[in-house]
């Protein structure tokens, strides 16, 4: 009796193409947390000193204070993301990113603004913004590693040092406020970190070998 013919094996995914994935979704991510940063550094304290009317010693303590927290968050961050994964440590770090925002820029009370971008930075700056390129460099084999890593990030803050002004100029031509667009901008980019983590692969524990061939 002749035997069945055996069905054919799906041909496997083209390394290539889950590259240039990688580097489309991975390089937008980058791209949208530097717009965010690059609105929130000049808009803040002009947010702080022109319309609530804080004082230089004020802009100095809340920036003070929140680059102390981020450092904290660095130093343990690592330790974290080894023990309990980057993808969770991303998301977890991006999602608390996203109610703090408005609770600072949408009051008056300069001992909430003071609380709660302290946390912004405890979360955002030394949480998510920190180890999002250790996450990169960990997504491409070894081969192509520096590269891509580099790439990624580095066009990301390219292009988002360049869109942070523009939005900027934009929303003071349409007289939309400081605060606005610094929500706006702080929202969609932890946002985009969750979305992106949600269909990202996990890479805590995993062999960094050469053994993706580039198509």
């Amino acid at each position: 009796m002749p035997e069945a013919p055996r069905p054919e094996a799906s041909p496997p995914p083209r390394r290539g193409s889950l590259l240039r994935g990688n580097l489309l979704w991975l390089s937008l991510v980058s791209l949208l947390n530097d717009s965010a940063s690059e609105m929130i550094y000049p808009l803040l304290p002009l947010f702080l000193t022109g319309v609530l009317g804080a004082g230089p010693a004020f802009l100095g303590i809340i920036e003070g204070v929140a680059e102390a927290s981020s450092s904290l968050l660095k130093l343990a961050g690592g330790v974290v993301a080894d023990r309990f994964g980057r993808r969770l440590t991303l998301m977890i770090t991006a999602l608390m990113t996203i109610p703090v925002a408005p609770l600072y820029l949408l009051t008056t009370d300069y001992t909430m603004i003071v609380v709660f971008f302290t946390l912004q930075g405890f979360f955002g700056g030394g949480g998510m913004h920190t180890q999002w390129p250790h996450y990169l460099s960990e997504r491409f084999p070894t081969e192509v590693r520096a590269t891509a890593t580099g790439f990624c990030y580095h066009q990301g803050a390219i292009f988002g040092g360049l869109v942070g002004p523009v939005l900027a100029y934009f929303t003071t031509d349409w007289h939309m406020g400081f605060a606005i667009p610094m929500l706006i901008g702080t929202t969609v980019a932890a946002t985009s970190v969750v979305i992106v983590m949600l269909f990202s692969p996990e890479t805590r524990g995993r062999q960094i070998v050469a053994d993706i061939q580039l198509l």
